[in-house]
This record gives C-alpha cells, structure tokens and sequence, in this order.
C-alpha cells in the first residue's frame, strides 16, 4: 500500500493508545509519551478501545521473566487488526525495547517503531519517518537525548503527580537488569525540580511524589551528599504543596539528614517505601545489596523515633537462589520485627540478562511457593493488627479519584490518609471532589483498607478539587486532556500506590 493510500484510509485527527507495564518510572514515561502524542495533533482513543487506536504504543518492561511473551501475544493480538486497518501504527519502547532492539521487529515484522528508554522524544518523528518510508523504525540511544521532565506531558489527575528527580541507577544488584537498560544516575538540576513543582501547584496540584529508580542517591550525579534532604525541605517552603512524597530510597543511602528533614518538613508525608528484599545477611550478600539486617532495622528504629506514626511498607523477594529455610526465616523474623504497614511480596524469577539467572542453587517452585503463602500470611496478619491501631483515630483524607471499587454500590467516597492508607468513608452530603480534604473517625480495620462509617468531620474545599472540577467541565471541548510540562503546565495524574523505584527495588 502506497503512503498515499495509508493518509487517505485514515482521515481525520488520528487516534492514539499507550499501553504501560512495570514500574513508576514507566507510568511517568507514559504521560510523556502521551504529551509528545497529543503535542504532534494525535487525540487519545476512548477507554477500552483496545487496540483500535490508529497509533497503539506499548511502553514495555524487562523485569518479568515472561515480561517478552507478554508483549510477543499481545503483539500478535493485533496483528490481524493492523491487516484489516491501513494506516494503522504500532510502536514498542520502554526497557524491552532496549534490551531486545532488532529481535522486536524480526518476532514481530508488523511493528512500525522501536525506541528505547532514551529516546521517548522522538517517537512521533519515528512514526512519521515510518510512515512515509513504509519500513520500521528502530532508533535506540545508548544515553539519555533529553531528561524526561523537559518533554510535554498529560497528566489526568487534578491533585496528584509525579515529579521525577534523576533516571537511571548506579546500582548492581544481581536480579535487576533495570541499570543496564537505563543506564547510570543522572540527576536533575534543584532548581529545574523545584521550578516543576511550582508551576504544577499553580495549577491545582496538592500532592506530589518525587520519583526516581534510587531517589535518594539524589545529589551523587551533582556532587551534595545532602541534596536530597535539601530537596525535601525546599518542597516544604512551597505555598499551597500539601504533601510530599518519594519512592523508592535504597537504604544504602538513607541517611539521618533524610529523616530529620522527612520529621521536620510538615508536607513531607509520614509514609515511607523502604524495599528489604531480604532478611538474610546471606541472600542480601548474593543479590549484592549494600546493607545488612542490622543496618535495614536501625533505619526502621530511627524512623520510628523521629515519625512516631509513619507507615512504612516494602518489597520482598522470596526464594532467591540459594535461600534456605534458615534465610527465609530470617526474613520472617524482620518482618515480625519491623511490622511493615503493607508488603509488596514476589516470587524470585528469572530475569534474562541478569547475574541471578545463571547462579546455581534456583529453588523448586513448590518450595518457593510454600515460602511465598507463609511470608503473605504472616504479613496479612501484621497489617491488619497494624490497621486495628487506627480504630478510633481522626484523620485527614485527600479524596481520591477511582481508588474504591465498591464506592458506587456503598454510598462512600474514597481517600487516603497522609500516612498513604486507603479509607473508604460515608459521602457526606455536601458536595466533595477529588483533591478536597475530608477529615474522618475510623470504625473498622480490614488489613488493607480502613472505613469511617460515621459522618464526615470536616470537609474542606481546595485548589486541587477546584482544578479537577475545572478539567472535568472543559472535558467536552478538550477530550484529550489537560497538556502539562516545562514551561506548561496543567492538571496531573493520580498516583498509584508505590511499590519500588523500578518494581525491582
């Protein structure tokens, strides 16, 4: 089909799908990707379009071992959808992209793009280039062209975002590949952060969370050991910035300057994302984690005595090659000892292209299973007891958007606490909006979520409520969203829950 042809089936503003998988600096990349999309005359395709889209984009991650077949099937998928639509484009980036390059378009000859984690601004020349050459595009950097947060962005939240602070990681740990495929720390410039951070709260945006693939190794690319506690406390000196959040620290880098800022920057959340990954000295040694037991529970202690009611959850990693029972069990005496608030808990699998996946000693996955239901069930029962202590207490909500699935049929609203826990509460009868601050009594405690069956205390309307209901008005006249990035910048995305830098931390 000529390119003649191709421009002639479309017609019309041409339609676009991202599709995001793995960790927070992908779903930030996304914005990006779709601001870039939006930037170039393309318009969002409705939810559940399923690839329908004239442009479908999958921001891919490597950290899974089946991460690959994930993305060959859903490639195929749309294959016979590509046949039967001309003009049709599909790209693939993000870390398995990077990894794979050339073996994309040879398992998949119908993709029309391949870029890689350095190079997401150039995605719509690579479309465009494709499309007149009719031949796929492949262009992977092998460094960063541009720091992410200088690209244009669509957010969809009114209250939340995220704000990143440096890519890449000088880490070596021995199951993640996510160094490799982004390379080393670059940091941004303090002042280019900040100036970020203001523009957004300008426009309606309360809560923000710093995000990098080792947030607090901030300063290392710049030189300032203390960069980072600086950071938190310039964040606290911005009017109208409610609350402040980062994910995810290594405790290699987690320092007293940190805890100090986090316990005297009242914006600065009392929550914290510590990843363990193990309780073993052993195992931490083998996935060549910089810190021990010892040194992971004095963090916690510290924490603790500065931000008596931080919430602090992680990530664990059970049956990592090698583990035996005596290892596992000294990962369940730290988690009986730090009384995580919540635990991001995974079964170790291969990841290609890692030191991990060629040591001897792999696990049986029977053993590694019987481990993995022991560790989730005692860390169920530590949530919940952990929940149960917040019966009785008044806390402050920022309401949310989409987080109760069960709001519609309960007649409650949804929020979260500053300490990040999930409240579902009574909707009062005055009108509330994402962003606005309802103040509640908790009832009951489930091991993830909390109710306020009460009436609300408080309500208070806010600049964030106001930007999202200002959105959801001009929605009709602007379907594809609010624009934002440096220098414009408009109304942000809600924020999942976080649970490690890189889904590997």
């Amino acid at each position: 089909m000529s390119s003649i042809d191709r421009s002639q089936s479309v017609g019309g503003t041409r339609t676009y799908e991202v599709r995001t998988y793995g960790c927070q600096m992908n779903v930030h990349d996304s914005e990006r990707l779709s601001g870039l999309l939006e930037d170039a005359g393309y318009v969002r395709a409705p939810d559940g379009a399923d690839g329908d889209a004239d442009v479908v984009v999958f921001n891919t991650c490597a950290v899974r071992e089946n991460a690959d077949n994930k993305l060959y099937g859903n490639l195929g998928h749309l294959a016979p959808k590509k046949a039967q639509r001309p003009g049709m484009q599909i790209a693939v980036g993000g870390c398995l992209a990077q990894k794979d390059r050339d073996t994309i378009v040879k398992r998949a000859p119908w993709v029309d793009v391949v870029f890689g984690t350095h190079n997401i601004g150039k995605l719509p020349v690579l479309l465009e280039r494709a499309r007149v050459q009719e031949e796929a595009q492949v262009e992977i950097a092998e460094s960063l062209e541009a720091f992410p947060s200088t690209l244009p962005t669509r957010r969809e939240s009114a209250y939340a975002a995220w704000v990143s602070i440096s890519v890449g990681c000088n880490n070596t740990c021995t199951f993640c590949i996510v160094p490799a495929l982004r390379g080393k720390e670059k940091d941004r410039r303090p002042g280019d952060i900040l100036a970020e951070v203001e523009a957004l709260v300008a426009e309606g945006v309360s809560e923000i969370t710093l995000l990098g693939q080792n947030v607090n190794a901030y300063g290392s690319d710049i030189g300032d050991r203390e960069a980072f506690s600086k950071l938190l406390r310039a964040c606290g000196s911005i009017d109208g910035l409610e609350r402040v959040r980062f994910t995810s620290p290594h405790p290699r880098d987690f320092t007293d300057d940190v805890i100090a800022a986090m316990a005297e920057t009242p914006n600065v959340m009392p929550q914290l994302h510590m990843p363990l990954q193990s309780g073993s000295d052993t195992v931490l040694k083998a996935m060549r984690r910089s810190y021990r037991q010892e040194r992971y529970l004095g963090i916690i202690e510290k924490v603790r005595a500065a931000i008596p009611h931080a919430a602090i959850s992680t990530d664990i990693i059970v049956g990592f090659p090698g583990e035996t029972e005596e290892d596992f069990e000294q990962t369940l005496q730290v988690v009986r000892e730090a009384r995580f608030a919540q635990a991001f808990t995974f079964q170790y699998s291969k990841r290609p292209g890692t030191p991990a996946a060629e040591m001897d000693g792999q696990i049986p996955k029977k053993v590694v299973q019987e481990r993995y239901e022991r560790l989730v069930a005692l860390q169920e029962e530590i949530s919940w007891e952990e929940n149960k202590k917040q019966v009785g207490r008044t806390l402050e909500l920022m309401v949310a958007e989409g987080e109760g699935r069960k709001d519609g049929t309960t007649h409650r609203l949804s929020g979260r606490a500053r300490d990040s826990r999930l409240v579902h509460f009574t909707k009062p009868e005055q009108e509330v909006r994402p962003g606005d601050v309802v103040t509640v009594e908790i009832t009951y405690a489930a091991p993830h979520h909390l109710l306020a069956e009460g009436p609300a205390l408080s309500v208070r309307r806010t600049r964030a409520g106001d930007a999202w209901e200002k959105r959801n008005a001009e929605k009709a006249a602007r379907p594809a969203g609010v624009m934002l990035g440096l220098p414009k910048i408009g109304a942000p995305e809600p924020l999942p829950v976080a649970a490690g830098g890189c889904g590997c931390d």
